[in-house]
């Protein structure tokens, strides 16, 4: 791709959260620029991306963050930023692959979903459910609603994606990171000879799935289960959690720090999937997985069931989750009702739900 094509693109989604920041203030780009002492050109290169706030010197960059909340930003929108830049970053090494003897960033360390809900946001216009309720139709019609790449980046940024998962070496914890992350995020793309491409790649890796409880191959298996179920394909996952999860206290353990992880409760970045095995749990705060497990079971129809299991698993651990969060729990309460009286979940999921409302009621009752 031409170097015209790819010009702008380096830091187009932290731009795109910075422009839905200024607007929570709200301030136009000139008051903007006026508030924060710059020309309103600098302030046009950031929301456009032709200045990637990454690249501003780390001095500019965290006194901007500091005055950002005093001039009353949604700290909401705010809170998007860094997982934004993780992912123009991402993004800018399909474009410009590092130099060799340079890590890739998906091989740096392990990302989260706000990081994933970036690049989707970037490459198929998704809007982030946390984001969705303030992203509003603009006033001009040549106001984007998403920091939607242009389709060849896209493309060339898949490209790269399957490249680098065929070619990483599995032998090291970097090339496992790197071929685990890029083929999930492989599962993003929709065109059809992409979508078969992951397909056949992720289904290829069946001696993955096939293992037993906790393995050091386990976060491999449960990234290709999950983006198998993106693609439209429950059963892997279903399998997944029978085989390779349920009744295994390892791996029981590994989900749950993944998850805290993965939902922001486990703060401290990751540059392997060794902190998966950590059994005492001690790494991250129950209170705010138990939250972030409730908030999203409603908007993950293709992952109910681990949505379920997980909550199961954690309240199990920790009972007294539910009258330390009686907010959460009334909310868990009313989806576990809705779930009990339809058809789309296993028996597994049946029965945990149904020790989840009988544990719920209880609580209620104290």
């Amino acid at each position: 791709m031409a170097a015209q094509g790819r010009r702008g693109t380096g830091g187009t989604i932290a731009g795109f959260v910075l422009r839905l920041t200024r607007e929570t203030i709200p301030a136009t780009q000139s008051g903007f620029a006026e508030k924060l002492g710059v020309d309103l050109a600098t302030v046009q290169g950031w929301e456009s991306g032709r200045r990637p706030l990454a690249h501003m010197k780390a001095g500019a960059l965290l006194n901007l963050r500091r005055q950002l909340p005093l001039l009353g930003a949604d700290p909401g929108v705010l809170a998007f930023l860094d997982a934004a830049m993780d992912a123009d970053r991402i993004i800018a090494a399909a474009l410009h692959p590092p130099e060799a003897g340079h890590p890739h960033p998906l091989a740096e360390w392990v990302h989260t979903r706000d990081t994933a809900h970036m690049i989707a946001w970037a490459l198929n216009g998704t809007t982030p459910p946390a984001l969705a309720h303030r992203v509003r139709t603009p006033r001009r019609s040549t106001t984007p609603l998403a920091p939607l790449l242009p389709a060849q980046v896209r493309k060339d940024f898949f490209d790269h994606l399957r490249a680098s998962a065929e070619s990483a070496d599995r032998t090291s914890d970097q090339g496992v990171l790197l071929h685990r992350q890029a083929l999930y995020l492989s599962s993003y793309d929709r065109s059809p000879d992409a979508t078969r491409w992951t397909a056949q790649a992720l289904h290829s890796r069946r001696d993955v799935l096939a293992a037993h409880g906790w393995t050091p191959r386990w976060a491999g298996a449960r990234s290709t289960a999950a983006a198998l179920a993106r693609l439209g394909d429950p059963e892997p996952l279903l399998t997944f959690i029978d085989r390779s999860m349920a009744e295994d206290d390892d791996a029981e353990a590994a989900n749950l720090n993944y998850w805290a992880y993965w939902l922001g409760a486990l703060p401290q970045a990751q540059a392997s999937d060794h902190f998966m095995v950590d059994k005492t749990l001690s790494a991250f705060e129950p209170v705010a997985l138990f939250r972030r497990l409730v908030q999203g079971i409603h908007q993950a129809p293709g992952y109910v069931d681990l949505y379920v299991h997980s909550l199961w698993a954690l309240l199990a651990v920790c009972g007294w989750l539910p009258l330390a969060v009686p907010d959460a729990a009334r909310s868990l309460g009313q989806e576990v009702d809705q779930l009990l009286s339809s058809d789309r979940i296993s028996a597994r999921a049946q029965r945990e739900l149904s020790t989840m409302h009988y544990v719920l009621r209880q609580n209620c009752k104290a």
